[in-house]
């Protein structure tokens, strides 16, 4: 059964590091599903405090993911309006357009947020609407490298216990 929850789990952080870049799957949320159940075997012992760590960097993470993209709409000169339409955007594009929507939602909300705004500065609205963009990838990274990380403790913990989880030496 622990070699049965040793791949479920492997199979669970290299999930993570796919649903970094798939809006349908929380990168790092799904790896660390796969360090829960790899301290749920009867070999690795649980480690609560370790668990309790890298499932608040993972909740942080998720919860930050959906306001970059609005913090890059601000960065790059939007006003108010280019960051509530990247927020509105980003709804209606993963309500309509699934995937993709993650991605075009905050686009077009920043860009038509500031031409309500300013329905003449269109340079203006596109800087935003790139802003809105530069934070999508910016959370893409960050999901990434946290989902890289705890695959990385994966196969760290994994490693360390290897000779138990194979009988090796017995």
């Amino acid at each position: 059964m622990d070699i049965f929850l040793l791949i479920i789990g492997f199979l669970f952080a290299l999930l993570g590091i796919i649903g970094s870049f798939l809006p349908i799957l929380p990168g790092p949320f799904t790896s660390w599903i796969g360090l829960l159940i790899l301290h749920l075997t009867k070999i690795v012992p649980l480690n609560w405090t370790f668990l309790g760590i890298t499932l608040g960097v993972a909740i942080i993470i998720w919860v930050i993911d959906y306001f970059i993209p609005a913090l890059g709409t601000k960065k790059f000169g939007g006003s108010k309006y280019g960051v509530i339409g990247t927020m509105i955007g980003l709804l209606i594009g993963i309500l309509f357009l699934g995937p993709f929507g993650i991605i075009i939602g905050p686009f077009a909300g920043a860009f038509v947020g500031e031409l309500i705004k300013d329905s003449k500065d269109s340079a203006k609205a596109l800087k935003a609407a790139f802003g809105s963009f530069i934070g999508f990838l910016t959370s893409t990274f960050l999901k990434f490298i946290t989902a890289v990380i705890f695959t990385g403790f994966y196969i760290s913990i994994f490693w360390e216990y290897k000779d138990a989880f194979f009988n090796i030496g017995q």
